[in-house]
């Protein structure tokens, strides 16, 4: 997908700090990540024969020791004009592992797009003390019926969500707000089967209408993919 204004910010501090490297052949490789509260965070790898850090490792350290908590956006870059590159398989796993609700920027033909990190490592282990702090992302449009308890469901496609507590954040909101919350229950349907009560709709209103606005959001939904219906509250 596009980069939202938020983590085009990301990526142009990984590429500003890429550019000042080059003099020094043990630092050649700047990273950016963002936090819940909007900060950015930099950092610079540290090339070693031993198996130095990758730059995403040094700024998860970075942001660890800011107390920053989970982080939302990552993006790498190369010095010597090499522009945004995509994370290596060790850290790979280690951002899904430390931070699985992660979104990275990757370089394609047509631009930067970002990538779920759960999608960059298919069929991956899964690190069992890992103790990840989840995130829940929503339009930021919805902050307030979500903070008012209004809307206690979302409906997702092919984006995993597990029980427990969450932090809710608002995808490109300007003033970075974030909700503390908890998943209470996932179920999940066919999607051509599901009916407005599953769906957690609210009176009057179309299910078929709202099946459309699901293929809208999820292209590659069908009628046979299941979604799971996130109940949620805010704590």
């Amino acid at each position: 997908m596009d980069p939202f204004e938020s983590e085009l910010r990301v990526i142009e501090a990984a590429e500003e700090l890429a550019a000042t490297l080059g003099a020094d052949k043990n630092h050649t490789v700047a990273a950016a990540a963002m936090d819940t509260n909007g900060v950015i965070h930099r950092a610079v790898n540290v090339y070693h024969f031993t198996g130095g850090p990758c730059a995403e490792l040094v700024v998860m350290g970075i942001a660890a020791t800011a107390d920053a908590g989970p982080l939302i956006t990552m993006a790498a870059a190369g010095d010597g004009g090499r522009g945004l590159i995509s994370p290596c398989g060790r850290c790979r796993q280690a951002m899904l592992d430390i931070h699985p609700d992660l979104m990275v920027a990757v370089p394609t033909d047509n631009g930067p797009k970002m990538r779920p990190i759960r999608k960059m490592l298919p069929d991956t282990y899964f690190f069992p003390d890992a103790d990840s702090h989840r995130l829940l992302r929503f339009n930021k449009r919805y902050y307030d019926v979500v903070a008012n308890g209004t809307k206690v469901t979302t409906v997702r496609f092919d984006d995993p969500v597990t029980l427990g507590p969450h932090t809710f954040v608002f995808e490109d909101d300007a003033e970075h707000r974030t909700l503390d919350g908890r998943v209470t229950e996932v179920l999940y349907y066919q999607l051509d089967k599901m009916t407005a009560e599953q769906a957690g709709l609210a009176p009057g209103t179309s299910v078929e209408e709202f099946r459309r606005g699901l293929r809208s959001h999820y292209p590659a939904l069908s009628d046979e993919d299941e979604v799971g219906v996130v109940a949620f509250e805010v704590a």
